[in-house]
């Protein structure tokens, strides 16, 4: 089962550099993250997302997975994805997944504009360890989980039945 985590930050740039130390650690195999994205909103409200995605089993498109999770949680369409009648699809799945209606309103209320929040799709972690080195950048944490049916529904909506 993998975990949904959102870090929001009172300022935009502490998440860029908590994301940096996410890379350290995961080069040390301490976080074994299947994804990584970056979320600033700016003081004028714009958002703009980094994301640093790795290969998974089944090919699952992590890059549209953060398009569609993010423009669900906050109405912006990411990388020029259009809202079609397939994509409307999997916006359903998305939200019907363990990214439950109050994990989406917090994460909402968390990025207040002037401020940043780093979002993880992690599967293993050594806790002791990423908690100590992630903890001097302080930040608020949410997590979700997501169902191992989960995520193989999400790679067969991203991809098709043969990602499972």
């Amino acid at each position: 089962m993998s975990e949904l985590v959102a870090i929001g930050y009172p300022d935009e740039s502490t998440a860029a550099l908590a994301e940096d130390e996410v890379q350290r650690l995961a080069a040390d195999l301490i976080i074994q993250p299947d994804a990584v994205a970056v979320i600033v909103r700016d003081k004028k409200g714009k958002f703009h997302v980094t994301t640093n995605h790795h290969a998974v089993a089944g090919g699952a498109s992590w890059g549209m997975f953060w398009g569609l999770l993010f423009g669900l949680l906050f109405f912006i369409p990411l990388f020029g994805m259009a809202l079609g009648a397939g994509l409307g699809a999997l916006m359903g799945k998305i939200e019907k997944s363990g990214v439950d209606k109050a994990f989406q309103q917090q994460v909402r209320n968390m990025l207040e504009p002037g401020t940043s929040a780093l979002f993880l799709v992690v599967e293993k972690i050594t806790t002791d360890k990423a908690v100590k080195a992630l903890s001097h950048f302080g930040g608020t944490v949410l997590k979700s989980s997501l169902s191992e049916d989960t995520e193989r529904e999400l790679q067969e909506a991203l991809h098709g039945a043969e990602a499972a």
